[in-house]
């Protein structure tokens, strides 16, 4: 009986996903993202990775039986599809899994930003409670707009829909179906609202595509939040408009050299961040491990992988 296929975690994972590939898998845990020892990367079959993480043609290379990677979500911006595609290496990750989880809670950063929860608990705290009791902006009837009119943008623009919000988003094309106003120009798409919401891939081609012209244009009312990836905003341009007082808050669920979060952004009452996990949620959890699962089953099984980016 030939022994199970080796699969290499180079991510954390939940440890339901663990145990589920641990009954039809070798596998080598190592969610540091580091590589094993030659021994066990030359029978390394499969690897689990994740956007962020992702998989260069350099570690391919140190991985000569390699045959698929899998992303664990959506995202694979990191992962050398070309180099892949070149050994006939599968590349499969799991679209859709996490978006209502991601759309969820970029709403709640919207939220929180707008009617100032975090700062106002705060205030209370410190005995600030009539001090504190201002008017401020709520979503009803306020102008939306995205960035990605994929499958997270599309959620996000059904729930701003329930709050009568007007709905603008940029992308490279206009999408016939999509709820809102295409904007070919960011910048113009960022005048015309007060809640920017980045929803698109990462990788080079959204690269500091929210920079200081526009945020400029978003203006001093207008908040940004990011759902995507950390490297969509230059952080430098929104330390810089936040310091000029050219907007009125950030919601950041991703950071350009995340773990690190500058310290000159937690100054700011006005901006929250939470640490990269908009997409996790046990229903999300679940979705990814089966996702993942069937990818792996059904490259194991000789079967077309379902969810496959690059060719087999």
């Amino acid at each position: 009986m030939s022994a199970p296929p080796r699969v290499l975690a180079l991510i954390a994972l939940p440890d339901a996903t663990l145990d589920a590939l641990r009954r039809d898998y070798t596998v080598d845990y190592h969610p540091d993202g580091s590589l094993p020892g030659n021994d066990g990367a030359h029978t390394v079959r499969a690897v689990v990775t994740n956007g962020s993480t992702g998989l260069d043609e350099a570690r391919m290379a140190a991985l000569p039986a390699l045959e698929i990677v899998c992303a664990f979500g959506a995202g694979y911006e990191n992962v050398d599809v070309a180099a892949a595609a070149r050994r006939a290496i599968v590349v499969a990750h799991a679209p859709g899994t996490n978006a209502a989880t991601v759309a969820d809670h970029a709403f709640g950063l919207m939220l929180a930003l707008a009617r100032g929860y975090a700062p106002l608990t705060q205030a209370v705290r410190h005995g600030q409670w009539q001090a504190s009791r201002d008017a401020r902006p709520t979503l009803a009837g306020a102008a939306l707009g995205i960035i990605g009119m994929g499958r997270i943008g599309r959620l996000i623009a059904a729930r701003a829909q329930g709050f009568q919000m007007s709905i603008g988003y940029h992308g490279r094309s206009p999408h016939a179906d999509a709820p809102g106003r295409y904007y070919a120009s960011l910048v113009e798409l960022a005048a015309t609202s007060d809640f920017l919401v980045a929803a698109c891939h990462g990788g080079p081609a959204t690269r500091h595509l929210i920079d200081r012209a526009v945020l400029r244009a978003l203006g001093p009312r207008g908040y940004v939040i990011n759902v995507a990836r950390g490297s969509v905003i230059d952080t430098q341009a929104l330390l810089d408009a936040l310091h000029a007082g050219e907007i009125a808050g950030a919601g950041l669920d991703v950071i350009e050299d995340e773990p690190h979060v500058p310290p000159a952004l937690l100054a700011y009452p006005e901006v929250l961040v939470t640490p990269h996990v908009a997409g996790r949620s046990p229903a999300s959890w679940l979705a990814q491990r089966d996702a993942l699962l069937a990818s792996l089953a059904q490259h194991f099984h000789g079967e077309r992988v379902e969810q496959a980016v690059s060719p087999r």
